[in-house]
């Protein structure tokens, strides 16, 4: 198919987005990120239990006593830290919402947008106390915290998709394309976020079942009593190869259509995630090669979201 060259931005009324603002939300997106890659470290250092199965408060108090517990970081400090970053987030999230209403109009989409993050934000929150309440932290392997850690996932992945669409209009200034998201793109999305859950799940295996070697680590998951986590460990790395390839595929073929170079960039990405899922597997899943695992996957989310985005502004 012929290459399309990118149309030049077509005059619009909707009032040119400022540029603090601009920052401003990708600032926001860039904190949410770095609260998911922290609540991995939670999850991952066996601290989800460390302010007990009190909330919002960390064993009863507001604030952890004892400047110990911070400087050894401690189960209790990690965890309560973890707290304070996403309460951070969730005011960030309403002072860009309540800006968005300063400088945009009722219809506009950055303002859409950015009401959605709010109310993802809250749920967000309200998901992750349900963690504690519910007492699916430490070594709960029940089929419950399996599900609730995929409705978990999934509002996050969604979270994260509306904040990468405020900050990406925000940067656009040009009138809204009402073309239906592209069929490759949907299946692209999809298959991410079903990636996602795996190896959220996945991971959640790692830390209670470690492996001494690859070896013992695949007889665990052949056992006849292995426990769902163990069996959905299996399936993570099989989901991921399909995943990575048709995203890689996604990628290139679009970057010839738009002659844009994100979808060589979520091309190089989803390559460089399949690798480190492999070192991930290859090292027996550290801390450190998880988290970094994690990042690379938000990254592949966002410039995926951004270039079906762009997707739609192009007439094919």
């Amino acid at each position: 198919m012929a290459t399309i060259a990118n149309p030049a931005p077509p005059a619009t009324d909707v009032p040119a987005p400022q540029n603090n603002f601009r920052r401003f939300a990708w600032f926001v997106l860039g904190w949410n990120v770095l609260v998911i890659l922290w609540g991995a470290y939670v999850r991952a250092s066996g601290s989800g239990a460390g302010c007990g199965n009190t909330w919002p408060f960390c064993n009863g108090e507001v604030i952890p006593s004892g400047v110990a517990i911070f400087l050894e970081l401690t189960h209790k400090a990690i965890e309560f830290t973890h707290r304070v970053s996403s309460g951070v987030a969730l005011i960030l999230v309403i002072a860009l919402y309540a800006w968005s209403v300063r400088l945009y109009p009722k219809n506009s989409r950055v303002r859409r947008y950015a009401l959605l993050s709010v109310v993802f934000i809250f749920t967000e929150a309200l998901l992750g106390a349900g963690l504690v309440l519910f007492d699916y932290v430490g070594s709960n392997d029940s089929v419950g915290r399996v599900l609730y850690l995929a409705a978990h996932l999934t509002n996050t992945q969604i979270l994260l998709g509306v904040l990468t669409m405020t900050a990406y209009f925000s940067s656009i200034p040009a009138p809204e394309v009402r073309r239906p998201w592209p069929p490759a793109f949907q299946g692209a999305l999809l298959l991410v976020l079903v990636t996602s859950v795996t190896g959220a799940i996945a991971a959640l295996s790692d830390t209670l079942y470690p492996a001494s070697s690859f070896a013992a680590g695949l007889a665990q998951e052949l056992s006849s009593g292995a426990s769902l986590t163990l069996q959905l460990r299996l399936l993570h790395p099989l989901v991921a190869i399909v995943a990575g390839v048709y995203i890689m595929a996604v990628g290139l073929m679009w970057q010839k259509k738009m002659a844009s170079r994100l979808g060589t960039i979520v091309a190089l990405v989803a390559i460089a995630q399949l690798c480190a899922g492999a070192l991930n597997v290859a090292l027996l899943t550290p801390s450190w090669m998880q988290i970094l695992h994690l990042l690379l996957g938000a990254i592949l989310w966002i410039v995926l979201v951004m270039l079906t985005l762009r997707a739609r502004e192009v007439p094919v």
